[in-house]
């Protein structure tokens, strides 16, 4: 909603209900977050509308709330940004929880469940139980301050329901409104002028990285957003290269065996898969890997510039793919498998050199 605040009375959500009924109607299979945005209201506003049919709002405390996912067994994790959706089954096992300030991060740590998180965006929890796919869907929800999605777990046929019982009594909110009171972020600041840069002194930091890591405090030093680091580092650390290279990469790793790792995220979560890939299927918009255990929904027409990325660290240099959106919004990040302590595969930074313009010192500007 366009207001900074937002919270609806029971015959608002009445009418919500009733409303997204009819759009579901009308258009079959549309997704909540696609709903949300047609009847102007966040995602987490309209889930919350159904709380007492099929939703439980549950208690405003996500960190203990995971803690708890690990009964049930093998679920699918679920991370989104606009342009991207990264799905992946496994088990929440080995998390971590820690505070920095005022900032509270967790860490599940996992051959399949890897996440990053931070929980400060963390704000409300549900438990929905919704219709898909010919069968009820169960899920935990999770939304930021604003009612926008930072994750979401979804039961598959290998999960304990029982358990997802239990977790929703024990989890349950004292208040069972079928309102939240929303609150916008406020917008980014613009890119700092080129000129205020230290430009110098930023390729200088970059080329002494230790860790990749330590590449976000960099920015944050230097004033400088993501993307405009890559327009400005020069190309010795950062190439443009065309916008289907996210395509040409992927059919490589998969025709070539070269496992890889796939970061996507969003304010509040960063969803990693670690592996081979094998199923790649376009449709529509839609880029698609749709393997047993990890799939990811793309939206090609939303890359509005992609880069290859060199970050110097102690065990060699650490080579991306990094594609962004018209608002130089990060939709996904791409690596060969790595572990700390182990140098970057050379089969990866084959795949890479076969772009046009992704060869160290290149440049094929999109």
């Amino acid at each position: 909603m366009n207001q900074s605040t937002s919270e609806l009375g029971d015959d608002a959500s009445r009418e919500l209900k009733a409303q997204y009924q009819l759009l579901k109607q009308e258009r079959p299979g549309i997704r909540a977050r696609d709903a949300a945005r047609e009847l102007g209201v966040p995602e987490g506003s309209l889930l919350a509308a159904h709380v007492g049919s099929n939703v439980t709002r549950l208690d405003d405390n996500a960190q203990a709330i995971l803690k708890d996912v690990l009964a049930l067994g093998e679920v699918m994790a679920l991370t989104r940004n606009e342009s991207c959706v990264h799905e992946r089954k496994g088990l929440y096992d080995n998390c971590h929880f820690f505070s920095h300030g005022r900032k509270s991060m967790g860490l599940f740590l996992n051959p399949d469940i890897d996440l990053r998180l931070f929980l400060e965006h963390w704000k409300f929890c549900f438990h929905a139980v919704e219709p898909g796919r010919g069968k009820l869907r169960k899920s935990l929800q999770f939304f930021d301050k604003s009612g926008e999605a930072v994750h979401k777990i979804y039961l598959t046929s290998n999960s304990d329901a029982a358990a997802l019982d239990v977790l929703v009594k024990n989890h349950r909110h004292a208040r069972q409104d079928t309102s939240i009171e929303t609150e916008a972020y406020v917008p980014d600041a613009p890119d700092t002028a080129r000129s205020r840069v230290d430009w110098e002194g930023f390729r200088t930091a970059w080329k002494n990285l230790k860790d990749t890591h330590d590449f976000k405090p960099m920015l944050r030093r230097f004033g400088v957003r993501r993307e405009q680091a890559l327009k400005g580092v020069g190309q010795e650390f950062a190439n443009q290269v065309p916008n289907n290279s996210v395509r040409r990469t992927l059919e490589q790793a998969r025709d070539r065996q070269c496992e890889i790792m796939v970061f996507v995220g969003n304010r509040g979560c960063i969803q990693i898969h670690t592996g081979l890939i094998s199923r790649l299927v376009v449709h529509g918009n839609w880029y698609n890997i749709l393997d047993p255990e990890f799939s990811l929904h793309l939206r090609e027409d939303r890359i509005a510039r992609s880069w290859v990325t060199r970050k110097p660290t102690e065990d060699g240099t650490v080579t991306a793919l990094e594609i962004f959106d018209k608002d130089g919004e990060l939709i996904a990040l791409f690596f060969g498998k790595r572990k700390p302590g182990i140098p970057e595969q050379e089969l990866w930074r084959r795949i890479i050199d076969t772009l046009p313009g992704g060869g160290e010192g290149t440049a094929c500007v999109a």
